[in-house]
């Protein structure tokens, strides 16, 4: 009997140590090893784009609504198959490459960033509420982390044809100090626009593209629209 108790004490003390092994080797393993991969149960504007891409491919038939379901991922082992890349239906690097989709993040608030946002905040918005110049530069960020525009802050401000300031010497005017405010602002998450990634002033512009954007909401002179 005694036998017993030992070889029960025993083998609940080699439990313990290697349950205590296991918590520590988890402990130790370095967070953020792997890249965070589109797949299913994944929201947001790289699902979107790759929604996009499938569906003008002939793939995806059903909604663009950002969500990553069941039909999303059949789709993309379908565009695996054709590309002959790994049919995992997990948007890794090759199969977002392949579908010519790249989305940026918004870049820390450094000095030299928030000059260069308030730039273009006081360009664009010069006499606009305050509210309205840092709808602007949410606008601005919001861009980089959409996949139809370019994955920097300064590709998105320099980008041709984007912001008539560029090319007017709005850009070269002294910068208000609402200006470095507002995006300061806009860096630390403030988006009057929930999320818009268009404005413009409907009595400055007959672009017909810009009138067919849906206005979310209107901040002084300007409509903010998807």
């Amino acid at each position: 009997m005694s036998n017993i108790r030992t070889f029960l004490r025993t083998l609940a003390a080699l439990i313990l140590l290697l349950s205590a092994v296991i918590l520590i080797s988890i402990a130790v393993i370095p967070k953020n090893t792997y890249p965070t991969l589109s797949s299913v149960g994944s929201r947001g504007a790289e699902v979107r784009a790759i929604q996009q891409k499938l569906a003008e491919r002939g793939l995806f038939h059903e909604d663009i609504t950002g969500y990553y379901g069941e039909k999303t991922r059949a789709a993309v082992i379908r565009f695996q198959k054709q590309q002959g890349i790994a049919q995992t239906g997990t948007a890794g690097p090759l199969t977002l490459k392949a579908l010519g989709i790249t989305v940026g993040s918004v870049p820390p608030a450094t000095e030299s960033n928030i000059y260069l946002l308030a730039r273009i905040i006081s360009a664009e918005a010069r006499g606009e509420p305050y509210t309205g110049q840092v709808a602007v530069g949410a606008v601005i960020l919001n861009r980089i982390e959409h996949p139809s525009f370019p994955d920097t802050l300064s590709g998105v401000i320099y980008q041709n044809g984007a912001f008539t300031a560029i090319v007017d010497g709005q850009f070269d005017q002294p910068i208000s100090d609402s200006a470095y405010s507002a995006a300061r602002d806009a860096f630390n998450g403030w988006d009057p626009t929930g999320g818009c990634i268009y404005y413009y002033n409907p009595n400055k512009t007959s672009n017909k593209f810009m009138w067919s954007r849906p206005t979310i909401i209107t901040i002084g002179s300007h409509r903010f629209c998807t």
